[in-house]
């Protein structure tokens, strides 16, 4: 551990009351290690704080989570990079084990997992976040075939390769998201610690919007399954379209072998229209998958080249 160069990335905004604490903790268990505090436009003392307590302070005017990590990988150089939010609810004293975990296993990214030990159920109080959590990991288990046990924890632990060849188009709080489907599709090591989460202490004020932000990441989502997985994606719009077009199509054909004639003229347009659409979504379907495919090999050698 002593030979790797460490920074520890600290997104925050308005973390006045516990930027503080979770700075000094970093320097008690990761004496060496550099501690990146880089504030979004925070209307409290979160930046003079993080300077007195010893982090290197920067800033990022572009408002959104994702765009201050953007920034800070884009910036910083080291061997490992852990991420934490500047909150105080991810426990600092685990880190030395999980660095070492993550250095003996060669890992991508390490994930502090909150979930296993239920520890986010019993101290989070706020609704329907468990469920948002529960809802988010199964949904990206099944699609894309893994046993994640938490997805959208915010302590994790990037090596360089990842870090430098990371990139998206979010901005806010569907990062971690990202992260963890980012990693699944271009197959990086993932591994997880479990760690104990604790509420935010009184006083301290969460910037996430419960129904808002929960949308966005659901919204994210889909769009990665239409990115990463697009024969997925579109085969099911396109089998949808299909069943449908049939359907209409009924009608018609019974009236011309009934009748030999079609009244429902405008309902026979409209089902061959929908069929055609859903044989120009498989298509598509079909050519952005081996796309994808492409993408994955160049991403591979260019994750292998990065020094």
């Amino acid at each position: 551990m002593e030979s790797h160069k460490i920074a520890v990335l600290v997104p925050c905004y308005n973390e006045a009351l516990t930027i503080e604490k979770v700075v000094r903790d970093f320097k008690t268990y990761l004496p060496n290690a550099d501690i990146y505090v880089y504030d979004n436009n925070s209307k409290d003392e979160t930046i003079a704080i993080a300077k007195e307590a010893g982090a290197i302070v920067r800033q990022e005017k572009r408002q959104g989570k994702a765009n201050v990590v953007f920034k800070m990988f884009r910036e910083i150089d080291a061997d490992l990079y852990i991420m934490i939010d500047g909150d105080d609810t991810y426990p600092v004293e685990c880190v030395q084990e999980m660095v070492e975990q993550f250095i003996e296993n060669n890992c991508d990214m390490l994930v502090g997992d909150r979930l296993s030990n239920n520890s986010y159920r019993k101290e989070n109080k706020r609704a329907f976040h468990n469920f948002g959590n529960n809802l988010v990991r199964n949904l990206i288990n099944v699609f894309f075939g893994s046993e994640l046990k938490d997805i959208l924890s915010g302590y994790r632990i990037f090596s360089k390769k990842f870090v430098k060849n990371y990139s998206s188009s979010i901005k806010g709080f569907e990062l971690e998201t990202d992260l963890s489907v980012y990693s699944l599709n271009y197959g990086l090591t993932i591994e997880e610690y479990s760690i104990n989460y604790r509420d935010r202490p009184e006083g301290s004020v969460s910037k996430l919007n419960t129904f808002t932000d929960g949308f966005k990441v659901i919204k994210l989502f889909f769009n990665l399954v239409r990115l990463y997985k697009p024969l997925l994606f579109f085969g099911s719009v396109s089998i949808i379209l299909f069943i449908i077009g049939i359907i209409f199509m009924i009608v018609p054909i019974r009236e011309y072998f009934e009748y030999k004639y079609v009244y429902k003229v405008p309902t026979l347009i409209f089902s061959i229209m929908l069929t055609i659409v859903a044989l120009l979504a498989f298509t598509t379907g079909l050519i952005l998958d081996n796309i994808s495919i492409i993408d994955k090999k160049n991403f591979k050698v260019r994750y292998n080249n990065t020094k």
